[in-house]
């Protein structure tokens, strides 16, 4: 026992050390941007600047609509009584900006040929599938996606969606977004795959955000996560004697992978457990298998096949 400490220790120090390492090379990366405030450009001007506006941001007026178009959007009360309220709250991006450049450096410490992008701001009237979008050399926020989980503007969404709305969750779905694309398919519809996709996107915030709490990655609150932690057994058993782990059942996906209000094993408990177990369990079978195979590249984790990951994970919970 105190042979497997000791080893245990020394482990962790080499791996301390190394992502000691890392911070120190990613601290020497260059990172040059100014966030663009669109949001205050658009709802700041007024109907005559729109020819100077358009021509800046082409991307935001599509073509076939009339300057009719931009002028209403301009005199809606509801939209700019939205526009108030971003300003509001964020009158200046202060952290974010901070946590925006130490996440473009970490993304060309690991992907070198992506450059720092052109990050914009904007309001896109409370559209959640386009809050955020980072692709190549564009990055854009939409900060009317991010006023609160308790603003008024988020009553008619459910509960367990206005998390999504906290500040917090402002880089996650950045990395979240640039993760498209970059992580293989699965190559089969079991929960197992879907489980371990996820697992690297998460893995993937591990090593861009690694400064925000595991709770903020999985965009989980700290209760939630906390229960996690102390069941991960549990969950885990039930996927196991259930024979769900390999299963292609799409209702597996409904029950563990996507946004939802809790999780269902169909248990009496089942109303407290978080939604998305599935990809939490992921990430923790993704970080057993980095743990036990350190000389993996993320790229090469990226592209690896779900089975390869879990038969080498070594990956087995402990009942607390």
């Amino acid at each position: 026992m105190k042979q497997l400490l000791t080893i245990l220790i020394a482990v962790s120090l080499f791996s301390c050390r190394d992502e000691s390492k890392v911070e120190e090379a990613v601290a020497q990366i260059p990172v040059e941007f100014k966030v663009e405030r669109f949001d205050q450009v658009f709802w700041g001007s007024k109907p005559e600047e729109l020819p100077s506006i358009k021509a800046k941001y082409p991307f935001f007026f599509p073509e076939g609509n009339p300057d009719s178009v931009w002028v209403n959007k301009l005199k809606n009360p509801l939209l700019k009584e939205l526009y108030q309220e971003v300003q509001m709250k964020y009158p200046k991006l202060g952290k974010i900006e901070t946590d925006m450049e130490k996440l473009f450096a970490h993304v060309q410490y690991y992907f070198p040929k992506y450059k720092t992008p052109r990050v914009i701001t904007l309001i896109n009237e409370v559209d959640t599938d386009g809050r955020v979008f980072y692709v190549d050399t564009l990055a854009l926020v939409s900060l009317d996606c991010y006023l609160g989980k308790d603003h008024r503007f988020y009553v008619d969404f459910p509960e367990f969606k206005k998390f999504e709305f906290e500040e917090n969750q402002i880089l996650p779905n950045l990395v979240s977004s640039f993760c498209y694309g970059k992580i293989a398919a699965p190559t089969d519809r079991t929960l197992l795959s879907a489980m371990i996709y996820y697992g690297k996107e998460l893995y993937m915030k591990d090593k861009l955000i690694p400064e925000y709490s595991d709770a903020d990655k999985m965009g989980y609150t700290d209760l939630q996560l906390k229960f996690c932690q102390e069941n991960e057994y549990y969950m885990w058993s039930n996927l196991v004697e259930n024979k769900l782990l390999y299963d292609s059942n799409p209702k597996n996906e409904q029950r563990f992978i996507n946004p939802a209000p809790f999780s269902k094993f169909y248990l009496e408990m089942d109303n407290q457990i978080p939604g998305r177990v599935g990809q939490w369990l992921g990430w923790q079978i993704v970080r057993s298998y980095m743990e036990n195979n350190d000389d993996v590249t993320l790229q090469e984790l990226l592209a690896m096949d779900a089975k390869t990951i879990f038969d080498n994970s070594k990956y087995k919970p402990k009942k607390q």
